[in-house]
């Protein structure tokens, strides 16, 4: 996503997350738009990341011009219990297994690309079967803000935090996503009435590797970022 956005024109910082606790990732993020960026700018979070960039709006106001979160997880407890479900459930028993061995392994290169080929099973409604840029997987990063992070679910801080957010907020969205839509759109709009929240049809976890809807959640994108806005 980030490297089409550069092709289209606009200015790209893609920050690496290295800290273990929450608040140190979103202080580890705040320090690099200050270095790199010339704030406020808009910030774009996917998945845990649209959790991330929506603490960093609401304890770093001065930061941000405006929060696009791309397939972010359900914001209330109650709607995550069907995901683990859902994304198992399309996969064939065969592939289960091979993913319950995989998971454990996935700091393995081989290994963990041979889980992103599954996780497009589980989370793409029709993958477009580009190559997954390489990545590192530490598990122990993950594992330490992941529980952090799911604990501020489950206790409701997490709606109080984004409950503060003043800039503009557009959420995207795929109606395919194991992440259920209703579990973004009705907490985000009860905190925050004037958000925008926009379903992407045919569309899975990451809009920018599906065939069907890879182009409207491009034309959606840059009607959120404004044209001319943050190139």
């Amino acid at each position: 996503m980030a490297e089409e956005l550069a092709k289209r024109g606009f200015g790209v910082l893609e920050p690496v997350q290295t800290e273990r606790t929450v608040r140190g990732q979103v202080e580890e993020l705040a320090a690099a738009i200050r270095e790199r960026c010339e704030p406020p700018i808009t910030v774009i979070g996917w998945s845990w990341g649209a959790w991330l960039a929506s603490i960093l709006a609401a304890t770093h106001p001065e930061l941000l011009s405006k929060l696009v979160m791309v397939g972010s997880g359900p914001f209330e407890a109650e709607g995550a219990k069907s995901i683990k479900a859902t994304r198992l459930s399309r996969l064939s028993a065969a592939e289960q297994a091979e993913y319950a061995v995989l998971s454990p392994n996935l700091e393995d290169a081989g290994q963990l690309a041979r889980a992103m080929e599954l996780f497009d099973r589980m989370d793409a409604y029709a993958a477009n079967g580009e190559p997954h840029p390489s990545a590192l997987f530490d598990r122990s990063i993950h594992q330490s803000v992941w529980q952090e992070a799911k604990s501020m679910r489950e206790a409701g801080e997490l709606m109080k935090i984004i409950a503060k957010i003043r800039c503009p907020v557009i959420a995207l969205h795929g109606d395919h996503d194991p992440h259920p839509a209703q579990g973004v759109e009705k907490p985000l709009r009860a905190a925050l009435p004037s958000a925008t929240f926009v379903l992407l049809e045919r569309c899975g976890h990451k809009p920018w590797r599906e065939v069907y809807a890879r182009d409207i959640f491009y034309r959606e994108l840059e009607a959120a970022l404004g044209q001319g806005e943050d190139r």
